[in-house]
């Protein structure tokens, strides 16, 4: 973990693995540097994984209320990679900053993997696209983001005192910059057509939180999207398969997929 300064920011910056370059965008839980995808995916690409602007130990500067905000900011930490285009993959919340992003500049990128992405609306105005996450309880939560929710589950008893802050930090930081309009960015639909890289939507087959009917209709909006759909997996198919998830990934990234 490094601590960096961006756009006068105080941005916590983890970097692991061996091989090109490949930029981690966390979903709205935070970033897990321990995960088993990660040590996966670092034997074939050095992974590069900020944690967002209030999320982990980074800073959070009140001017940032929405996921473009935070799109804004890492304009900067794309200048600091350099000129070569870079690989992305990017879950849920994640993958809402990632496309606010690549709409600004695609050119910085080379190929983009959504994971359960959100971000645009595509339901009617008066119904939502995805459960109310406050709203519901957790343990109604768990079985809808997982499809073994007993394997993940999280105990806070069994977390330090650091642990536990950055975990309620996280949530509080997520509900500040989702909450209204709830998940999406109205103006975002208007501007993936300018997203040409190739890119991979990719789902758990048992996600609850966002549909299958709603991937589709997301990756319609890119003029080269695909879709893929991972078995026995829910909301994060990297973690709960993450080999099968790093299998998939890779090839689709070496352009064997």
């Amino acid at each position: 973990m490094a601590i960096i300064d961006l756009a006068g920011i105080s941005l916590d910056l983890w970097e692991g693995g061996d091989g090109p370059p490949l930029l981690f965008l966390h979903g709205g839980a935070g970033f897990r540097r321990d995960s088993r995808y990660l040590a996966l995916l670092g034997e074939r690409r050095r992974v590069i994984a900020p944690s967002h602007p209030g999320f982990g130990v980074s800073s959070l500067p009140d001017w940032i209320d929405r996921p473009e905000d935070i799109a804004h900011v890492y304009l900067n930490l794309l200048d600091r990679l350099g000129s070569v285009p870079i690989d992305v993959v990017a879950n849920s919340f994640g993958g809402w900053i990632g496309l606010e992003l690549a709409a600004m500049v695609p050119e910085k990128f080379g190929r983009l993997i959504l994971v359960a992405p959100v971000g645009v609306k595509l339901g009617s105005r008066d119904t939502l696209d995805f459960p109310d996450a406050f709203a519901l309880p957790a343990a109604t939560l768990e079985k809808l983001a997982y499809y073994q929710p007993e394997r993940f589950r999280v105990d806070p008893a069994t977390l330090t005192d650091d642990e536990l802050t950055v975990m309620l930090r996280n949530r509080e930081t997520f509900a500040l910059l989702v909450w209204e309009p709830y998940l999406h960015n109205p103006k975002l639909k208007h501007r993936l057509h300018r997203v040409t890289n190739q890119t991979l939507f990719v789902r758990g087959e048992h996600d609850g939180l966002v549909s299958a009917d709603y991937m589709e209709g997301y990756a319609k909006l890119l003029p080269n999207a695909r879709t893929l759909t991972l078995p026995n997996a829910g909301h994060q198919p990297q973690i709960e398969q993450p080999e099968a998830f790093v299998d998939a990934a890779v090839a689709f990234l070496n352009g064997e997929a």
